[in-house]
């Protein structure tokens, strides 16, 4: 518990002040952020993380992820990041299958999943300081909630086979908490009301719900891969992945709702 209390007060105060500044700090950080995540997933896989494969992954991770500045003028993301997958079949090839379909599948599955999450990262910075807070607020209202909440009143298991801890009445106590923290955030910060109160109350439980769900999903390839936590850089609570698995599920469902 000591190790976690320092870990995240560290990261608070090296992570809070690049937020508040926003732009190209918070860029590079994001970026940064997103190459470890993919990395965690090689090392996850048990990969060399010094390779091709991991190159070609960690290229078309960026293609996705970085903002649009950063790129020449009318450069089709989606084009680039096909040819960079295109590559990663050829290396099956000169690999003489060592790299293998399965291997490439990953990898591009990964890439899209981390990608696009941390590019919605910079996106929902650049919209604006209090709707990055907006939803950090809910993803952390829920992740407090449903722990506390589980840790008392928990009895149902919610997904047993992927996460043993979880509980129905922990899930339900979570989003509620998410729904009050978020729904008074929203009502002091104008800024962030883009619709009526009751349909921002709405968002603000699929928010806390997809955020659970990314939660999840991460338990579940832990479990695959027979790992307790995504990565070591964050002693007492893991690594990127382990940090950001709510934010990766969340922030594109911000952009699908035009928020963002």
């Amino acid at each position: 518990m000591r190790q976690r209390v320092i870990t995240a007060v560290i990261a608070l105060i090296l992570f809070i002040p690049i937020v508040f500044l926003g732009g190209l700090p918070f860029e590079i950080m994001a970026v940064l952020l997103g190459l470890i995540a993919l990395s965690e997933i090689f090392i996850m896989r048990k990969k060399i993380i010094v390779s091709l494969e991991a190159l070609l992954g960690a290229l078309a991770v960026l293609v996705l992820m970085v903002p649009a500045h950063w790129l020449p003028q009318g450069t089709n993301r989606s084009f680039l990041f096909y040819l960079l997958v295109m590559l990663l079949l050829i290396n099956m090839v000169f690999s003489k299958n060592r790299v293998n379909f399965d291997d490439v599948g990953v990898t591009v599955l990964a890439t899209a999943y981390i990608g696009a999450g941390f590019h919605y990262f910079i996106t929902a910075r650049q919209t604006g300081l209090l709707m990055l807070f907006y939803i950090l607020f809910t993803i952390w209202a829920t992740d407090i909630g449903a722990y506390q909440i589980g840790r008392k009143f928990g009895k149902h298991k919610l997904a047993p086979q992927i996460s043993p801890n979880k509980t129905w009445e922990g899930s339900i106590g979570g989003t509620l908490c998410a729904v009050i923290i978020g729904s008074v955030f929203v009502a002091f910060a104008h800024e962030v009301q883009l619709y009526s109160m009751p349909t921002m109350v709405l968002f603000t439980l699929i928010f806390s719900i997809c955020g659970q769900l990314g939660d999840l999903v991460e338990s579940a390839y832990k479990r695959y891969y027979g790992v307790k936590d995504s990565g070591k850089i964050l002693p007492g609570h893991g690594g990127i992945l382990d940090r950001f698995d709510s934010l990766l599920f969340v922030l594109p469902v911000l952009h699908l709702f035009t928020l963002i």
